[in-house]
C-alpha cells in the first residue's frame, strides 16, 4: 500500500507530434528525441496536433456522461464479470492498490466487436448511439496509437514496424471512467483510482479539465499532471518496460478528485499486443556482455498474472 502524499506541480512534457506525420526524417528526427527522453524520464507525456477529431472526442464523452448517468440498476444490468474486460464496474470494484481501499471509480469498457468473442460487449438498450459513438472513437484512436507506438519504436533505434505484428490482432480495451467527488465516508487511504502502472503497452487517455491525474517520478515525488487542452495523455505499461530492460518506465499513477467539487471523466485507450505475442528483451536495449532483467513471457502470460492481482481471478 502506497499511503498518500500531496503531489507537486507537473513536469509532464508536452510533446508536439505534428512533425512526426511529415516525410521529413529530420522533422521526424526531433519528436523521436523528444519520446526517447520523456520515456527514461518518466514514462509519461502529453502529445499535441496529433490530428484527432476534436468532435469525435467531445461526442464520446457526452456519451459517457450519458451512460454513467442511467438509473443503477440499468448499469449493474451490463456488470463486468470478474477477469472479463468488456461490461460496467461499479464503484469499489477493483483494487489497483494492494493493501488499500477499493477504487471509488465508476468505468465501462469495450473493445471492437467481434462475431466469435465469446466475452462480447454489454450495450445499454436505452443509449442506441451510444455504441457506435464508442466504436468509432476505438477505431480511430487505434490509429493514432499505432503511430506512437512507431514513434516509440524507432526511438529504440528499432524499425519504426517493429511492434505492428504483435499488435495487428489484438483488440485494445477502451475504458471510459467516472470519478465523483471524494465522499466524506471514504476510508482511510481511499481514492479514486489506487496507485497502479498499466499492464500492458501504451495508455492513450484523454481527460476533462476537472483533474486528478497523479503521476510518480523516480526520485518518488508525485506530480500533477494537469489537463492540456486538446491533447492525449500518453504513458507506457508493464509490457513495454519489460521489452525494453527497464530502459523505458512503466510510471505508477494514481487518481484523485477531492479539489474539484464535480464528477471527472476520462477515457482510457489501453493499446497492447494480443496474448500470444511473444515479449523478451529488445536486442538495442541490453549493455554488452549483460544479461536481460526480465525472462521472455508472452503477453497473456503477464495478463493473466495481473488480473489475478487485481481481481482475484485470471
Amino acid at each position: 500500500m502506497l499511503l498518500y502524499s500531496p503531489p507537486k506541480t507537473s513536469s509532464v512534457p508536452v510533446i508536439d507530434i505534428a512533425p512526426s506525420f511529415s516525410p521529413s526524417e529530420r522533422a521526424r528526427g526531433g519528436v523521436v528525441e523528444e519520446i526517447h527522453k520523456a520515456c527514461r524520464d518518466t514514462g509519461f507525456f502529453y502529445i499535441a496536433n496529433h490530428g484527432f477529431s476534436r468532435d469525435l472526442i467531445a461526442r464520446t464523452f457526452e456519451g459517457s456522461r450519458e451512460f454513467f448517468a442511467l438509473p443503477v440498476e440499468q448499469k449493474r444490468a451490463l456488470t463486468m464479470v470478474r477477469g472479463e474486460a468488456r461490461g460496467y464496474e461499479q464503484a469499489e470494484f477493483q483494487v489497483l492498490d494492494d493493501g488499500s481501499p477499493a477504487d471509488l471509480k465508476e468505468s465501462f469498457q469495450c473493445a471492437q466487436d467481434v462475431s466469435d468473442d465469446v466475452k462480447g460487449n454489454r450495450w445499454p438498450p436505452a443509449l442506441p448511439g451510444f455504441r457506435q459513438t464508442m466504436l468509432a472513437y476505438h477505431a480511430e484512436l487505434r490509429g493514432l496509437a499505432a503511430h506512437v507506438a512507431s514513434l516509440i519504436a524507432t526511438s529504440l533505434d528499432m524499425p519504426a514496424d517493429f511492434f505492428v505484428e504483435g499488435f495487428r490482432t489484438a483488440n485494445p480495451t477502451l475504458r471510459a471512467l467516472r470519478y465523483t467527488p471524494q465522499p466524506d465516508h471514504a476510508a482511510f487511504n481511499q481514492l479514486g483510482a489506487g496507485a497502479h502502472t498499466d499492464w500492458g503497452g501504451i495508455t492513450l487517455l484523454a481527460q476533462d479539465d476537472a483533474g486528478g491525474l497523479e503521476v510518480r517520478t523516480a526520485q518518488g515525488d508525485w506530480l500533477r499532471a494537469e489537463p492540456v487542452a486538446d491533447t492525449f495523455v500518453v504513458n507506457l505499461g508493464d509490457l513495454m518496460q519489460r521489452w525494453t530492460n527497464d530502459l523505458y518506465r512503466s510510471t505508477l499513477h494514481r487518481v484523485m478528485n477531492n479539489t474539484s467539487g464535480r464528477d471527472r471523466y476520462s477515457l482510457a485507450f489501453f493499446y497492447s499486443p494480443s496474448f500470444h505475442t511473444r515479449v523478451e528483451c529488445l536486442p538495442t536495449c541490453v549493455p554488452s556482455g549483460s544479461a536481460p532483467n526480465y525472462q521472455p513471457c508472452t503477453a497473456g502470460e503477464h495478463i493473466h498474472q495481473r488480473r489475478l492481482t487485481t481481481y482475484g481471478v485470471a
